[in-house]
């Protein structure tokens, strides 16, 4: 038979776990409490009776047997009576509150005797009690037994036992309890994640754990989850849309390749034509191809490895001087005004391929994107925070607010940006990057308008200092 999931839950199983050993160790404790105050009784009770035999030695001692025959009578009649028993030295009672000695093969040396003694109760039954006493040889050959009721004492502990009894059993049941109340709000949390884990499992990739707001384990685990399906779900629509883009930025230059080899065949077939020139033209498609697909293993490259393979520390400005140098020439093929400002003596650690591949495209981004006329700047300098900033400024049309964010996704083009070649990977690799990096990238408004020109775009890439 199936136990119930309450009872088959980790918190419940912890919960008797716990309650077990406690109810161990209370057991312990308990028995220690009994030894010890058992012994502790018996011990006083022994000194009562030494006290008690050592004061009616003296009456012996000072006065004779009839003296210590009437102190007998007398104390039997005190608030706490012990139990007398005189005898002569053939061993006939003399007097006494006891009928015979409970010590057997007395050898006439002190000699300790557990017994019981019995009384009548009030409603006139007899009840027996455990006793405990000493009998010891007087000089004149009498011998003298003195001892104890013990009732009192054994009805004492057996009342501290039953107390820390009950006490223990409570504290069990109220454990017990807890811990199905725990159990069971701890099994309504986990149902409710492992609910959503199952549904997930299932294909409903919009669904999400509920957040109690008791901001606890459970609700972090619950954000966690949610982050989670949120990334999954980007992560998702950003394959559809990036097969869909694929296939859109692909196929044109897929089949201008495929046309223009096409062509190539028919003319050379024909004997006319310029096959050479197609052939050129069907390479530089093929090589647009292996460059998105590049970008593309660049971009997977790094987001698999989490960080920047290979970093070393080194000056950018030498990197971004390298770089700037090789686009100047394109902006002035292009009528576009060019400027650097590089701050040399910076220090950033990083990847020199991936970091200059990232320069490069964002001033690639902006010689193809900025009307002639325009210009650029390229800056690396140290913010007040001590980071190091890449960014690059034109003047061309921008990227509005609410396309900023979107923009920097892989494949994602905006609609006036599909005239001029490319694939949408230029700022995702960017972005790519200086996440490697342990940087982040910001995207925001260039100079502003001026006539036609403008609002131009400022693109920047932080890293951390080294």
């Amino acid at each position: 038979m199936k136990m119930p999931r309450l009872f088959r839950t980790t918190p419940f199983r912890l919960t008797v776990l716990i309650l077990a050993l406690f109810a161990s160790a209370a057991s312990a404790f308990l028995a220690y409490i009994y030894i010890a105050t058992a012994g502790e009784a018996t011990r006083r009770t022994d000194r009562d009776i030494r006290r008690e035999m050592t004061s009616l030695i003296g009456v012996y001692d000072r006065a004779g047997p009839d003296a210590v025959n009437q102190a007998l009578i007398e104390r039997a009649s005190s608030e706490k009576p012990f139990l007398y028993l005189l005898l002569t030295k053939d061993g006939r009672r003399i007097s006494g509150s006891i009928e015979q000695s409970p010590v057997e093969n007395f050898t006439g040396q002190p000699a300790w005797a557990s017994f019981q003694v019995t009384d009548i109760n009030a409603q006139g039954r007899a009840v027996k009690h455990p006793a405990r006493g000493l009998q010891e040889r007087l000089k004149g050959g009498e011998v003298l037994f003195v001892g104890a009721d013990a009732g009192e004492d054994e009805a004492y502990l057996a009342s501290i036992v039953g107390a820390l009894q009950a006490a223990g059993f409570l504290v069990l049941v109220l454990g017990l309890g807890v811990g199905v109340l725990v159990s069971r709000n701890v099994s309504r949390s986990m149902v409710s994640l492992i609910d959503v884990v199952e549904r997930v499992r299932n294909g409903e990739t919009g669904v999400r754990a509920h957040v109690r707001g008791a901001r606890d384990e459970f609700d972090e685990l619950a954000q966690g989850v949610n982050d989670m399906l949120d990334r999954l779900e980007r992560s998702m629509a950003g394959h559809r849309h990036a097969g869909d883009a694929i296939a859109h930025d692909l196929r044109s230059p897929l089949t201008r390749l495929r046309a223009r080899l096409e062509a190539a065949y028919i003319d050379v077939e024909a004997g006319k034509g310029n096959a050479e020139e197609a052939l050129a033209q069907a390479l530089e498609d093929t090589d647009g191809v292996l460059k998105t697909f590049g970008a593309v293993l660049s971009i997977a490259r790094l987001q698999a490895a989490g960080q920047a393979p290979n970093p070393v520390i080194f000056d950018p400005a030498e990197l971004a001087a390298d770089i700037s140098e090789l686009y100047e020439p394109s902006c002035e093929d292009k009528g576009l005004e060019y400027a650097a400002e590089i701050t040399a003596g910076l220090t950033v650690r990083g990847n020199r391929e991936f970091l200059a591949q990232a320069l490069a495209n964002l001033l690639d981004n902006a010689v193809k994107y900025t009307p002639a006329g325009g210009a650029i700047m390229l800056r690396v300098r140290r913010r007040s925070s001590g980071e190091v900033e890449f960014s690059v400024t034109d003047t061309g049309p921008g990227v509005p607010d609410e396309d900023r964010e979107r923009v920097i996704q892989r494949f994602v083009r905006l609609e006036n940006s599909r005239k001029e070649a490319g694939a949408g990977l230029g700022l995702s690799l960017v972005a790519a990057v200086a996440e490697a990096h342990g940087g982040r990238l910001e995207l925001s408004e260039g100079p502003g308008k001026v006539g036609e020109m403008g609002p131009g775009l400022r693109v920047a890439f932080i890293l951390p200092r080294a």
